[in-house]
């Protein structure tokens, strides 16, 4: 899947774009996502990661190398 952040799960959703006349039409939110590359102090090696910016502010907050196990641990790849 492109648009996803395996850290927290985010995805595209669905909704409407909402015209001054109250037109309505189908439209995509999409995750701010980024591609990262991450030192990992376990692995001795850098990480590449397409994550999202809550998903960064979560590997600032639980530490790169917790999360990589948890990835892990789902299998995801990287």
């Amino acid at each position: 899947m492109s648009k996803y952040c395996p850290v927290t799960g985010k995805k595209p959703v669905s909704g409407n774009r909402v015209s001054h006349a109250n037109n309505k039409a189908k439209r995509v939110f999409e995750p701010n996502l980024h591609e990262k590359r991450l030192w990992s102090p376990g692995l001795g090696r850098f990480v590449r990661l397409r994550v999202s910016a809550a998903g960064l502010k979560t590997i600032d907050k639980r530490g790169v190398d917790a999360v990589l196990a948890d990835l892990k641990a789902q299998g995801v790849k990287f």
